[in-house]
């Protein structure tokens, strides 16, 4: 009896620490899900049985009424944001109480990159580095692209004599893992490089539980010194940055790439945050090593995987509806026979191709969810409800793209949607891939032009029709990242 009365004393005890905050909204008068203890509204992500990204749209979907949403990621409250004029808010109007993610990390397993940094880490990487992402740092890049894109046609056109049905994404991204590797390092890619790094996929984008203690536990994967990596990852990038560094003797060459840019800023030794306000103070940052390397993993981790996938669901969506890639071939032959080969100012001309492009993000937004800490009490306008300092909102900007208050008929693809009449009309933030306000993706111009440039060079000499492996509907893999379908996504390959 003694034993059992432990037993179940323990057992409470557990149980009370679990659900310790699970009156908190309720308190507050918010409206949300009934949370399940330990895994609050996200259990279905924490047992891996459906992606983050699709639960956050689940959530969405069910309180069509509501500004803002009551959840528990896990243990801790936080609060998804619905209606459009609170997310222009807290992405661009009152940015400075919601600029940090809040998802810090160790600075040796590759915290200080540019999407993770907070603070006047974030403030100084941001001010210095945008200016790397110009229309003239992008054009000067561009032949790299091409390159990349020629020997990609070449590599389709070996696999497709052997099999025409092909795993797009698999396909698609040998091109985009050799594309980023020569703009950020001006490396020709090697069998067995890309053999390495298609390993490292599997470290760097499969989930694993060190989000879930963070969002338990905020802060202490920082405080603990650790990462959301494995180490084989930043040991990888730190010695791939060492080794280019040394090769160029430590200076900018005349390569163009990413690394001669960041070069050229640490020649400047430090650089610093931009100052907001005359008595602000100015906060420095040394461009070590270690900061340049984790710039660089997230350069490759975040553009070679969204690239991949965005161009794979765009072949998915021509091939599923022939007319719009017929009139998408026509409108890139009739373009470049005006050219002479692909140019920056002829992928501007390509309305059509843009118009899909856009319709593609804005069906499968790849970047999923968006995260942001208040760093003050803030009330939302025009609401009762008073977020607390330090604690998380959630955007979710599947739900917002595929909410058919905004867009009709969300399932149908639709690029006309994106016709300049209809983008009037449409709130700046039911359309956001690419985030908005100061804290978007500073390479989401970069990622445009890779994924262009590998559409245009793809249809110029193939198309893409269903196969039998085809999917009609998505059942998306919990254990990747970025949102992808289990099995990949099968079309056949046809040389036009």
């Amino acid at each position: 009896m003694v034993y059992f009365l432990i037993i179940i004393t323990v057992l409470l005890t557990i149980f009370q620490y679990f659900t310790r905050n699970f009156d908190y909204w309720k308190k507050r008068k918010v409206i949300g899900p009934k949370p399940v203890p330990l895994f609050g509204n996200i259990i279905d992500s924490v047992l891996r049985r459906k992606p983050q990204v699709m639960v956050y749209k689940s959530i969405y979907e069910s309180y069509p009424n509501e500004k803002l949403v009551g959840i528990y990621r896990t243990t801790t409250p936080s609060l998804l944001i619905r209606d459009l004029d609170l997310i222009k808010h807290v992405l661009i109007k009152d940015f400075d109480t919601f600029a940090d993610r809040g998802v810090e990390f160790s600075i040796e397993g590759l915290g200080a990159n540019i999407f993770h940094a907070d603070g006047d880490r974030w403030k100084a990487l941001r001010n210095r580095f945008t200016p790397l992402f110009t229309s003239g740092k992008l054009k000067n890049m561009l032949p790299l692209m091409l390159q990349s894109g020629d020997k990609f046609m070449k590599h389709v056109d070996d696999v497709i004599k052997k099999e025409t049905e092909q795993s797009i994404h698999d396909l698609v991204q040998k091109y985009t893992i050799a594309n980023i590797v020569a703009c950020a390092f001006g490396i020709d890619i090697n069998e067995d490089m890309l053999k390495t790094l298609e390993d490292m996929d599997k470290y760097i984008i499969t989930v694993n539980y060190s989000a879930e203690l963070d969002m338990m536990y905020p802060g202490i994967l920082k405080k603990l010194n650790s990462s959301l990596f494995p180490k084989v990852v930043s040991k990888f990038f730190d010695k791939l940055t060492k080794d280019v560094i040394q090769l160029r003797g430590g200076k900018p060459t005349n390569k163009k790439d990413l690394i001669d840019l960041i070069l050229e800023l640490r020649q400047k030794k430090t650089i610093e945050a931009s100052k907001k306000y005359n008595k602000e103070d100015v906060k420095y940052l040394e461009l070590t090593e270690s900061v340049i390397s984790a710039q660089i993993f997230i350069f490759y981790m975040a553009g070679y995987e969204t690239s991949a996938t965005t161009i794979s669901y765009l072949f998915y969506e021509i091939a599923k509806n022939p007319e719009i890639q017929e009139k998408l071939i026509k409108e890139i032959d009739d373009v470049l026979s005006r050219h002479n080969g692909i140019t920056y100012d002829c992928l501007n001309e390509m309305i059509y191709l843009n118009k899909v492009f856009n319709e593609t993000l804005r069906k499968y937004p790849v970047g999923d969810f968006m995260q942001r800490n208040a760093n003050t009490d803030y009330k939302f306008p025009g609401t009762e409800i008073t977020i607390k300092k330090g604690k998380t909102v959630i955007i979710s900007t599947w739900g917002i793209h595929n909410d058919p208050k905004y867009y009709p008929e969300p399932e149908k693809f639709d690029p006309e949607r994106f016709n300049m009449d209809n983008m009037k009309t449409r709130h700046h933030c039911a359309y956001i891939p690419f985030s908005a306000g100061p804290r978007n993706c500073i390479g989401m111009r970069f990622a445009k032009l890779q994924s262009l440039v590998c559409i245009v060079r793809f249809l110029s000499k193939f198309r893409v029709e269903p196969s039998e492996k085809t999917p009609l509907e998505f059942k998306y893999d919990p254990m990747r990242l970025f949102v992808l379908p289990k099995g990949g996504i099968h079309v056949n390959v046809i040389r036009r």
